[in-house]
């Protein structure tokens, strides 16, 4: 069973950035896409970021484009999002998972079950 483990978060200023970092058991990230997800508090979860199998096919949500990338290190099985110039808006638990692209490839939706996440939290 696959199991995700996200790590990287914590308190940061305004402005400030994080680099967070997901791994797996159980799976070789390189051989699926992955994405990126966050859950405010009182919100939906909603998708940040993904990258394909083989990195070659980004997506981001409108609120963090030019500010979050994706990235792989397939060397250490580990997917990461950088941070920068975080908003207090971002606050949210992050949270990773393998995805799927809808048929028109402008979307893509989670298609595994979700790790404990790792908490952001941006504020002065």
């Amino acid at each position: 069973q696959v199991q995700f483990v996200e790590s990287g978060g914590g308190l940061v200023q305004p402005g400030g950035s994080l680099r967070l970092s997901c791994t797996a058991s159980g799976l070789r990230l390189d051989s699926t896409n992955i994405g990126w997800f966050r859950q405010a508090p009182g919100k939906e979860r909603e998708g940040v970021s993904s990258i394909s199998s083989g990195g070659h096919t980004t997506y981001y949500a409108d609120s963090v484009k030019d500010r979050f990338t994706i990235s792989r290190d397939n060397a250490k099985n580990t997917v990461y999002l950088r941070m920068l110039g975080l908003k207090p808006e971002d606050t949210a638990i992050y949270y990773c998972a393998t995805v799927g692209y809808t048929p028109d490839g402008g979307s893509y939706y989670p298609t595994s079950d979700w790790g404990q996440g790792t908490q952001v939290t941006v504020s002065s």
